[in-house]
Parts: structure tokens; sequence; C-alpha cells
């Protein structure tokens, strides 16, 4: 048997992943607003507003996200379900950045009625089977169509549903990405790093089983794409859907099973380290 050469990058990045994929990590990211919940539906609720307002500063998006989920009665999933009128009416004040009220009673809107419908928000980004059959997923290799490989279907299909209710405002689109547009899908690929990634260290949960860690992508931003490129884990000039699914290529051939892993190293060499 061939033995394998030492891989001193791979190294390198492994010993990042270790230093920032700790509890220690959680009190000042936004996945601390999910790690506020134990109810699977909870978490998943608190996850993705949190996901959606995580652009500019940290500090701010938590600040926001609790103050959202103190207006929901620190039980989102319950509010969702059975809020009144009344209810509804603490939320018009609230506005995070371009994120305002119109967007906020949408997003509720379509929460209650897809948990009318199903246990958990994991089955928002499952195709159907019909279509299922006619899109088998293809592997995520180099020069295949970023469009083709399974994560950016089901955030295809995940836009559409989210979308698909007749009083969804045109304004409300802009804060749900989709690979279809080029968009990086970077606030979505991190949720579902949060939803679908699980190891010993707690920081991301585990808590959905349809979607699979090997089929993830790896969040990519200013600063993560700087980094890759600094490490030549990244060609690609534009930032965008491509780059993202070029850069979790490569971050396959260092873990097959487990590519957004590296995210941590990557998001702490560039914010916590500015190693740009």
């Amino acid at each position: 048997m061939k033995k394998q050469l030492p891989n001193p990058l791979a190294d390198f990045l492994n010993d990042k992943v270790a230093l920032y994929n700790q509890p220690s990590f959680i009190p000042n990211d936004p996945v601390c607003i999910p790690h506020m919940f134990t109810k699977k539906q909870d978490i998943e609720i608190a996850g993705i507003f949190a996901a959606v307002f995580a652009w500019g500063n940290r500090t701010t998006i938590i600040q926001k996200s609790k103050e959202l989920m103190q207006l929901m009665d620190l039980a989102p999933h319950a509010f969702c379900l059975h809020h009144t009128d009344r209810d509804l009416q603490k939320l018009l004040l609230f506005k995070h950045r371009t994120f305002n009220a119109t967007d906020l009673l949408y997003f509720i809107e379509f929460l209650h009625h897809h948990y009318s419908r199903y246990p958990s928000l994991e089955n928002a980004f499952i195709l159907p089977k019909r279509k299922q059959e006619v899109e088998q997923p293809t592997k995520t290799e180099e020069g295949s169509d970023p469009l083709q490989v399974p994560m950016a279907k089901a955030l295809i299909h995940f836009q559409q549903y989210f979308f698909s209710l007749s009083s969804a405002p045109p304004r409300t689109r802009k804060h749900i990405a989709s690979p279809a547009n080029g968009s990086t899908c970077k606030r979505l690929n991190m949720y579902l790093r949060w939803m679908v990634r699980k190891d010993k260290n707690g920081v991301d949960f585990g808590i959905w089983r349809k979607l699979l860690p090997q089929d993830l992508i790896c969040p990519i931003d200013l600063h993560v794409a700087r980094v890759s490129k600094r490490f030549g884990l990244l060609q690609r000039k534009q930032i965008d859907w491509q780059a993202a699914v070029e850069l979790t290529a490569y971050l396959k051939t260092l873990d097959p099973s487990d590519p957004v892993k590296y995210d941590f190293a990557l998001f702490g060499l560039g914010v916590m380290e500015k190693y740009t």
C-alpha cells in the first residue's frame, strides 16, 4: 500500500478547525441565537432568523436577533403557529438593516404555513419525489454544472417554496438567496451547516438527517475568499455560487465526509486573525 504523504496545509487548517470549533466560539457568533433553545423547531426558527440577519457587525446581529426572540415570547415555534393579530402588532416597529416589518410578517406567515404541514423546516429544503425522479443528484466534481450539485437544487427549491404564497412581497425576495441568481447563498449555507453538521464539540446542532454533511457547501464571503485564495484553495476571481462550489470541491479533498468543517478555519483566519 502506498504511504500517504503528509499535507502541511491540511494539518494547519485542521489545527484551526480545532481552535475555533469549540463551545467558546458560540457566545460571540450568531449561532448563539438558536443555542438559546432546546426544542427542535425553536432552534430551526431562531437559526433561520439569525442567519438571515447575519451581515454586518456581529454584535448588532446578535442583539437584533435576541430582540426578535423576545418579541416572539422566547417561543418562536408556538408564536408562528398560534399568534394573534395583537401579537403581530408588537412586530411592526422591528427593523434590522434592510429587513423590516413587511419582511418579518411574511416570514412568520410562511413559517405558519410550513409548520402547519410539516414537523421540521428541513422539509422545506427537500425536493418533492416527483422532482427528485427528474433531477438525479450529481457529484460536486470540478467542471460539473454548479447548479446541478445537490445543495444547489435544495436551495433553489427552498427559495421557490418560500415565496410560493400569493402574499409574498417582492421586496422580501432579496432576503432569501438562490444559486439560480449566482448568489453564494452564504447565510443559508451557514444555516445549513448549523442544522446538518454534528460533532462532539457542540457548535453545530446536527438535528437534520435527510440532508447530508458531505453535500453541504462552504459559506463564502470576502474574508473567506481572500484566505482561500491566499492558500490556493480557490482560483475563481468572482465571488459567486460557482466559487463556493469550487472552494468546497477543494475542501472535499481534505475531508470528503465533512468539508464545511473548514468554515471554522477560514472564518477564524479571515475575521479573527485578519489572515488575508
